[in-house]
């Protein structure tokens, strides 16, 4: 694809969350940002399960791809043992990593890959368990990249985007689902305005999409979770992209808690509606968004600020942490084997037949 070469990738491509070496697998721990960049050093399993639940790496593909090098440390720590004796080692390893966070697919995805590798592995089954974590490393980012210029060829030159929650680098191998298809539309000039949400209650994009974006030189507007159809009505934004958690045989999306609002609201006044996200993404299995558990977190996330309470004793909360966008609402589905439209249905069971 011609636009994949006209993007400068060292420009528009510098972060990196989940990195691999000496045995290691070092995350860059999320909840710090922006103010500091520290990294957590994960030596086992079970450290990165925990890095997962607690949200110090986050984004679908990214939690995929951490729970993948998590086996490969699971792998280490087995010692001298056969392939056999390994499948069954791991079974309880990767039952804990997958029921770190149920919404997100990707993480049964990657971990279905590395059951898939060690059931047919002999002797050399600790390299194929690491050759299988890099491979899904690898084709996540080249993923992303293709993505990103397919997306962005759908917006035309000068358009203002809204964007929620973080789909960028830190969600992924690198350069980013949603945010990918930003940085190539503002590298192929198509992209004049950028919006992000401030994503509460955890302030993914205010904490981490307009910091990142900084570092590329990119600059980006937030705003309050509710300012978004009031800036869709002044004609701002032409399109709302954002990626996903699951997306469903029949293209209903899970995402972050707020983006069937920027849905509805984007429907009402014009504006088009983009999901992108790798086909790991894609829950065949999964007939309709009527079907996808939706996990809720601690209500304490809304009752607090900071450390300190800001509300009134007494008072209870409910913190769901996605909701589901029917197909209705959206007018492009992206992923790395193409851009998908309605009827979604036939477009998603023909992206899967062209495996």
């Amino acid at each position: 694809m011609f636009a994949l070469a006209m993007i400068d990738y060292a420009r528009y491509d510098r972060v990196r969350a989940v990195v691999f070496r000496d045995d290691r697998l070092r995350l860059l721990d999320q909840r710090r940002l922006p103010f500091e960049e520290v990294f957590i050093d994960c030596e086992d399993a079970d450290a990165v399960a925990q890095a997962i639940a607690d949200l110090a790496v986050r984004g679908a593909p990214a939690i995929g791809i951490a729970a993948a090098w998590a086996v490969v440390l699971a792998a280490g720590a087995l010692g001298e043992v056969s392939a056999a004796q390994a499948r069954v080692s791991l079974v309880p390893v990767l039952d804990r990593l997958n029921a770190a966070r149920p919404t997100a697919v990707n993480l049964a995805w990657a971990l279905a890959r590395m059951r898939g590798v060690l059931a047919e592995a002999g002797d050399d089954w600790r390299a194929r368990v690491r050759a299988e974590a890099e491979s899904i490393e690898r084709e996540d980012l080249a993923a992303n990249r293709r993505m990103g210029a397919q997306g962005a060829a759908l917006i035309a030159p000068g358009s203002g985007v809204l964007t929620h929650c973080n789909t960028g680098s830190l969600a992924t191998a690198g350069f980013g689902t949603a945010l990918g298809v930003i940085r190539a539309g503002v590298a192929l000039g198509r992209i004049a305005r950028v919006f992000a949400t401030e994503t509460r209650p955890w302030m993914q994009g205010a904490r981490l999409t307009v910091w990142e974006l900084q570092q590329d030189g990119i600059d980006a507007t937030l705003i309050a979770d509710s300012a978004a159809a009031h800036l869709m009505g002044t004609g701002q934004v032409q399109w709302v992209i954002v990626g996903a958690d699951r997306i469903t045989a029949q293209g209903d999306v899970a995402n972050k808690i707020g983006t069937l609002q920027l849905a509805i609201a984007a429907r009402h006044f014009g504006v088009k509606f983009m999901v992108v996200a790798p086909w790991s993404t894609v829950d065949m299995a999964t007939r309709s968004g009527a079907d996808i558990p939706i996990e809720e977190r601690d209500p304490a996330e809304l009752l607090t600020s900071g450390g300190r309470r800001t509300v009134a004793e007494g008072v209870r909360a409910l913190n769901p942490v996605f909701d589901v966008t029917p197909a209705a609402l959206i007018d492009a589905i992206v992923t790395e084997r193409g851009v998908l439209r309605a009827p979604f249905d036939a477009a998603l069971r023909a992206a899967a037949a062209s495996a």
